[in-house]
């Protein structure tokens, strides 16, 4: 069953359009991630699912509900911890999270998900004197306090250190365990070919592509990455035209990074014989999805 359904999304802002037929579908229980140079329309994309917009143009579809004209039951089903949000500064983490608790029938333990969102501590504290991550995470609390059964994450460990980043990774992956259905927006690479089932590639308002990561990874110009110091001087111009070689850069230590498809590393090393130049501290890499999302999108993140 898909919980999601997006058909010919079209959106504009004055003459400038941010949506131009976005099409997609997210199964129930998978985490569907939506990735994107800035400013592609993915954050005005979820926010037609949320039912915080409401498209010019195409449908959308959560649980077989529109979020705008059915708003009451989609906003019982979906719970959303947008990319900015505020509070009242005065408020306490546990007012805020009694207080959402308190609009929902059968909400989840918030003192639970205080204690796995690492704010257990921080019950008293005001809105106003929390860091950008805290209320990060306590945004993702209220998202997930209505127990609902598609969530929608836009960027959501932003301003989290690494530690907190995979402990809400982990909180995600036992959000879908329990049944839930999620729709990622995010722009770390890692944090999507991590949490990911399917990805779709945003750029300039369009899908681009959509794969699974490894799909996805196995879609780019280069799928190896090799990297070593060599032993003496090597002539890169060299190294470019050589078989299956798709860029090579050098680094101002002199390390040399050669990426390419699976026939590299060997035509690579065939070369460096011929030279008599050996590769020290040589490491030999699958392409990860950076390197997808370069090629597929032609831009930086």
């Amino acid at each position: 069953m898909a919980m999601i359904e997006v058909r010919e999304l079209r959106k504009r802002y004055g003459g400038r359009t941010v949506v131009d037929g976005v099409s997609f579908e997210v199964a129930e229980g998978e985490i569907f991630g939506i990735l994107g140079p800035n400013g592609a329309g993915k954050t005005t994309t979820v926010e037609c699912v949320e039912g915080l917009r409401v498209p010019d143009a195409g449908t959308v579809r959560v649980a077989g509900y529109d979020p705008v004209a059915d708003r009451d039951r989609v906003t019982l089903l979906l719970g959303a911890q947008l990319q900015e949000s505020e509070l009242q500064g005065k408020l306490t983490v546990r007012e805020a999270l009694e207080l959402y608790a308190a609009c929902y029938p059968d909400p989840a333990d918030w003192r639970e998900l205080a204690e796995r969102l690492g704010l257990a501590d921080r019950l008293g504290v005001r809105f106003a004197k929390l860091s950008g991550g805290q209320k990060q995470r306590l945004s993702i609390a209220l998202a997930l306090i209505g127990n609902p059964r598609v969530v929608v994450l836009d960027e959501l460990t932003t301003g989290l250190d690494p530690r907190a980043r995979r402990d809400t990774w982990r909180l995600v992956e036992d959000v879908r365990a329990g049944g839930v259905t999620v729709l990622l927006v995010t722009h770390f690479m890692e944090e999507a070919q991590r949490l990911c089932d399917r990805i779709a590639l945003v750029d300039g308002g369009r899908i681009t592509a959509l794969d699974t990561p490894a799909g996805l990874i196995g879609r780019a110009a280069a799928r190896t990455v090799v990297t070593f110091l060599p032993s003496a001087p090597l002539d890169v111009r060299a190294l470019e035209v050589l078989d299956a070689v798709v860029s090579v850069d050098e680094a101002r230590d002199g390390r040399i990074t050669v990426t390419g498809t699976d026939d590299s590393t060997a035509a690579l090393l065939s070369h460096l014989a011929r030279e008599g130049v050996t590769a020290h501290h040589l490491r030999v890499s699958d392409a990860t999805l950076d390197d997808a999302f370069l090629d597929l999108t032609g831009t930086d993140q």
